[in-house]
């Protein structure tokens, strides 16, 4: 990938940043994009004392004209694009009867939209230059497994798996140079919780428990590494949460079955019925 070109949404921090640093240790120019300023100069700063090519662009993924205006300054410095990170997340719990509209909005704009405009944006491009490319969507375990108090992320997470479906088997079925990948990771360590608007009642537990597990997780190093590893085999699904299968196959089960869903937690050790 030395010399290729990344372009990285939600490039800041989390996941975003692990991408950037893997991109930039493969010898990869870098074409970073969020709404933190502060932090996307830090991370760009950091990258290049790397030696790394770093650009920065202060994106907000849920705005169409915005997703259009990095693409061209991609382009203008550095002539194309090899590899596009849909990335970009924020998080929102509580009951769904609760969440406001504009909560729902907000998930809907930055989760999903940011998604879509990401190839509607780049898509053209990478067929335009004829040449081998991929596109990486960022969802969760989330996008294959519902979780009570996180309606929106359920939902905008199972619509970016399905959109990264879709587009898989278009740009097969035209016989493009152009692949994708679905990245559904459990907890990746972030502060991605820093913007959930919930702070009281039975949600705000809720969502410290959450909070605390996430952070705890797996490094964002560690996760772009496994990442990389599944794009130099062409891999579409990328889990690199292997102890969530069980829970996985008892909803598939549960669907084919036409049995009513349980919704169970993954244990310590993998074990889906670990805790109810």
């Amino acid at each position: 990938m030395a010399g290729q070109v990344a372009v990285i949404t939600g490039a800041a921090s989390g996941i975003g940043r692990g991408l950037a640093e893997q991109a930039a240790r493969q010898g990869m120019r870098l074409v970073l994009a969020d709404v933190d300023e502060r932090g996307l100069l830090a991370r760009a700063t950091a990258l290049r004392e790397l030696g790394a090519q770093v650009m920065t662009r202060v994106t907000d993924v849920g705005d169409a004209t915005q997703v259009e205006q990095l693409r061209d300054a991609a382009v203008a410095r550095f002539g194309g694009v090899d590899l596009l990170f849909n990335n970009a997340g924020v998080m929102q719990t509580g009951y769904s009867w609760e969440i406001d509209a504009a909560q729902w909005q907000r998930m809907l704009d930055i989760n999903l939209r940011g998604v879509i405009n990401g190839i509607h944006s780049f898509v053209p491009l990478l067929l335009q230059q004829k040449r081998p490319a991929h596109v990486v969507n960022t969802a969760s375990l989330a996008g294959l497994i519902s979780s009570p108090l996180m309606a929106p992320y359920n939902v905008t997470k199972q619509a970016v798996v399905a959109l990264s479906e879709t587009l898989h088997y278009e740009l097969a079925q035209l016989r493009a140079p152009v692949s994708v990948s679905v990245l559904c990771p459990g907890a990746v360590a972030s502060a991605i919780m820093a913007s959930n608007t919930v702070d009281t009642g039975p949600a705000a537990a809720f969502s410290a428990a959450l909070d605390s597990s996430i952070r705890a997780g797996m490094s964002p190093r560690d996760l772009a590494v496994q990442v990389f590893q599944a794009l130099a085999e062409k891999r579409f699904w990328i889990l690199p949460h292997k102890d969530f299968k069980p829970a996985l196959e008892q909803r598939l089960r549960s669907i084919l079955d036409e049995t009513n869903p349980t919704f169970c937690m993954i244990g310590a050790k993998g074990d889906p019925h670990a805790a109810r």
